[in-house]
């Protein structure tokens, strides 16, 4: 079954993911040398170059293993190639000139979306393509599988399914939610404003996390062999992840007269999502065979260290959340810790098992293919840069607290802090490393002329 679609998808996700390790490099060099690239790039400029890139790679790499998983969960041919081609199309054309808008430095849009307005409507347009391949899809297997077993609550969906479906039809009612500051009922009221836009940033998030738990439910299903996509706490999984799509971003608006409860639910939800999670991974561990691990070994270790992370991440987010401690942490550097463990540490990490289980799975990578040496390799050097980055950054966060308390001001904490700017920029260069190391040797490998 030809699946090419799929596979630009996953060229288009590693090209986005190597383009933003490179720009994160800029912008943390900027912190070092600060006037060095000015003529060339601003931080103004490369920081939403970087941000745009990074939410593309997330995006493309989750849409890469649903359009390549889908066609086998129904046994049969997704409903429409043509509408794939043209997702795929639109959504490349868009981001060619979204990046040429910033490289000419015409901005106007917020947070994730620092391009002109104007491009979101294509991107919709793309994803309305996605929607109904998604969903007419799966309504013709719903369909066949009543033809011939009449009780459809005989019928048990597995639940990436569900996350997969929620996640696609979220992003599209939460992407329009995120461009009411156009309007000026929404524009005009700075509370409103404010409001809104966490809260659509915020499921954003949300509708991006279903995507991504659902694809690691379904790549550790087909490596350990075993049906964990419909168990109780899978369920319970996707529950969470939908709740914390709804309600999780009401912990981030500490600015705002809202309820107590509000934010300690929106809270609560988010940090026991990272926990059932951590617990699915490490049980399913446990369940994978020597021979399984050895011929998807990339994938086992990818989604290894995601649990790594998740835990990682998970203590830092319990010690922030402290009202003590968050008085004097939130806005600084920590924060940026939290949001990269979450982006690298616990997206990244699944995305690229994904991205190596649909090169294995597809024969796009020989199994004796020696390039794999050096993505094994560069595996370790992406994780322990990361986690000497990660750790930088937190130790950033916590002397600029400190040197704001004495009452230091913004130019002396900067000067302070300039040996730890440069350990974060080092590091930066050895997670561009690790992904080169771990992307390039099968990149060649992933374009759709080898045979499917």
């Amino acid at each position: 079954m030809k699946n090419n679609f799929a596979h630009l998808f996953v060229n288009l996700a590693l090209l986005s993911l190597l383009a933003s390790v490179v720009f994160g490099c800029f912008a943390a060099f900027q912190y070092v040398y600060p006037d060095l690239l000015e003529g060339i790039f601003s931080f103004q400029m490369t920081r939403p170059i970087h941000v745009s890139l990074a939410v593309a790679w997330i995006f493309l790499s989750a849409l890469a293993g649903i359009y390549y998983y889908l066609p086998k969960i129904v046994n049969g041919p997704i409903y429409s190639s043509k509408l794939a081609y043209l997702h795929f199309g639109v959504f490349a054309f868009t981001g060619l000139l979204i990046l040429y808008s910033y490289f000419t430095k015409s901005f106007g849009g917020r947070e994730y979306w620092a391009f002109p307005p104007v491009f979101a409507i294509p991107i919709l347009i793309s994803w309305l393509f996605l929607i109904i391949n998604f969903f007419k899809t799966f309504y013709n297997y719903i369909k066949s599988s009543i033809s011939e077993d009449s009780d459809f609550l005989k019928i048990k969906i597995p639940v990436y399914i569900w996350m997969w479906g929620i996640g696609i039809l979220f992003f599209f009612f939460t992407f329009i939610e995120a461009y009411l500051w156009l309007v000026p009922f929404f524009r005009e009221n700075i509370v409103r404003d404010i409001m809104v836009q966490w809260k659509a940033y915020g499921s954003l998030v949300g509708s991006w996390n279903m995507l991504v738990y659902g694809t690691a439910i379904y790549v550790m299903d087909k490596i350990s062999g075993e049906s964990s996509a419909k168990s109780k706490m899978s369920y319970f999984l996707f529950f969470l992840a939908f709740t914390n799509l709804l309600l999780g971003w009401s912990h981030h608006i500490y600015i705002l007269s809202t309820a107590e409860w509000i934010r300690h639910l929106g809270y609560a939800i988010s940090m026991t999502e990272l926990l059932i999670l951590g617990r699915m991974i490490w049980l399913w561990k446990k369940t994978v065979k020597i021979s399984k691990k050895e011929e998807f070994n990339l994938s086992y270790l990818f989604l290894v260290a995601a649990d790594f992370w998740i835990i990682c991440n998970l203590l830092l987010a319990i010690l922030i959340s402290i009202p003590v401690i968050n008085i004097y942490t939130h806005g600084t550097h920590i924060t940026v810790a939290h949001s990269m463990g979450s982006t690298i540490g616990i997206n990244t990490m699944i995305l690229l098992a994904s991205i190596f289980y649909i090169l294995h799975d597809s024969k796009r990578i020989p199994k004796q293919y020696r390039g794999m040496k050096y993505s094994n390799k560069g595996f370790w050097i992406l994780n322990l840069f990361f986690l000497i980055f990660w750790l930088d950054l937190i130790v950033i966060g916590i002397l600029k607290s400190y040197y704001t308390i004495q009452g230091l001001h913004h130019q002396q904490i900067i000067r302070l802090l300039e040996p730890y700017f440069e350990g974060f920029f080092v590091s930066g260069i050895g997670i561009f490393i690790g992904v080169c190391c771990v992307i390039l040797p099968v990149f060649k490998k992933s374009f759709v002329n080898l045979p499917s």
